[in-house]
């Protein structure tokens, strides 16, 4: 209605102008559980463009665990962690967690989003700083600003710029922020760098770990075990749940200290109702998995291996990565749309990334490989990528 009576609230414009720039998102609905090959709107594809990346999120195991749980614990778990939501699924999980990470405890949150909300705005406010890698996922944006502290964004992976604006930041409490692994770029951040200036500053590190839990570092327990870095490097560790893990939601791990701060003033934690308790009874048979089960982290290395091989002999420049997240820059919003929808025909699902969720001028197709994919999928994905773009530059 508001649309109809306040020309100011014309929101018909302003969807058809993401229209005109190709910047308009739809969604399409999947009819079969996560996996290599999905079924999508009644079509069978091919999947490249989930963060499944250990092919777990439909693991008969992991099927069974929630099975159990849900009989046992039912779906709701009827309040927050601080009432009476906080079910013994929960307990043991973040006790596994912190075992997992090398940690003294861990934290439960509903989100990724919701976890970097709570820690940032709980550690931070008023007359502190936070220091953010540019392409820093949007929920790290949104937790600083939240904070109401002073937000200083340094240039992407650039220690150097990062160490300049910290010499002349006249914050009481300082917070260094950054992913492990980019979401969108796929490569990794230069944490010991990070460390060393962190410590020389006296300032907190914290890292977004979603996309690096499960898969990097010898045990997958993520890119602080990539570089050796200790819970006294790196204070604050954010990972996801439904990435690498194959379930949903998210945790911080840290010190004692940091985790019962978090209980008391993280408000995310406080004021939202708790996982159902078998979401967290499957989790702990996906972190068993893990351990277990080294050869899907080894597979999935060999096939991103292969596929970068693949792309540089047929001239596919594709962005610096040793990570599941290998992204074609097309670099026009229209083209990488283009170039997705050739694909889709082809029995291919991989999405096309466009501003605001990277700058403007490099859209991407974000391919991503996950322990489901055999060789002969990165095969046919490289056949079908060739045609595409040929297809799409003769157009």
């Amino acid at each position: 209605m508001a649309d109809l009576l306040n020309p100011s609230f014309n929101l018909a414009e302003g969807l058809a102008a993401k229209k005109q720039q190709h910047l308009y998102r739809t969604r399409i609905e999947v009819e079969s559980p996560q996996s290599a090959e999905i079924r999508v709107e009644g079509r069978d594809y091919l999947n490249f463009c989930s963060n499944d990346y250990l092919g777990l999120a439909n693991h008969p195991d992991l099927v069974q665990s929630f099975k159990t749980a849900a009989d046992t614990c039912g779906v709701g778990s009827g309040a927050s962690h601080l009432i009476n939501g906080h079910s013994s699924a929960h307990q043991n999980l973040e006790l596994e967690l912190a075992e997992f990470t090398g940690r003294d405890r861990a934290l439960l949150f509903s989100t990724g989003y919701m976890a970097n909300l709570g820690v940032i705005s709980a550690l931070c406010g008023r007359n502190d700083a936070v220091f953010e890698d540019r392409l820093n996922h949007a929920s790290l944006i949104d937790a600083a600003i939240l904070s109401r502290a002073t937000l200083k964004r340094y240039r992407h992976n650039d220690v150097a710029h990062l160490e300049e604006t910290l010499s002349i930041s006249k914050g009481n409490r300082k917070l260094i922020v950054t992913d492990g692994v980019f979401s969108m770029d796929g490569d990794i951040a230069p944490m010991a760098g990070l460390a060393t200036v962190a410590k020389q500053h006296q300032a907190w590190l914290m890292v977004d770990d979603a996309h690096g839990i499960g898969f990097l570092g010898e045990q997958g327990t993520g890119t602080l075990e990539q570089f050796n870095l200790s819970e006294q490097d790196v204070p604050v560790l954010m990972g996801t749940l439904g990435k690498a893990l194959g379930t949903f939601g998210a945790f911080i791990a840290g010190s004692e200290e940091l985790i019962e701060t978090l209980i008391q003033n993280a408000r995310t934690y406080i004021y939202t109702t708790a996982l159902p308790p078998a979401v967290a009874a499957a989790t702990r048979t996906s972190l068993g998995l893990i351990k277990t089960e080294a050869w899907r982290r080894q597979h999935l290395t060999e096939l991103i291996s292969a596929f970068r091989t693949g792309a540089e002999q047929l001239g596919l420049a594709l962005m610096p990565s040793i990570t599941p997240i290998q992204p074609l820059q097309i670099g026009d919003a229209a083209r990488a749309m283009a170039i997705s929808e050739q694909l889709r025909q082809k029995g291919f699902l991989i999405s096309a990334i466009r501003p605001p969720t990277v700058p403007e001028g490099t859209s991407r197709l974000r391919i991503t490989l996950t322990a489901g994919h055999s060789h002969q999928h990165i095969e046919a994905l490289l056949e079908a990528l060739e045609q595409a773009c040929k297809a799409e530059r003769e157009t």
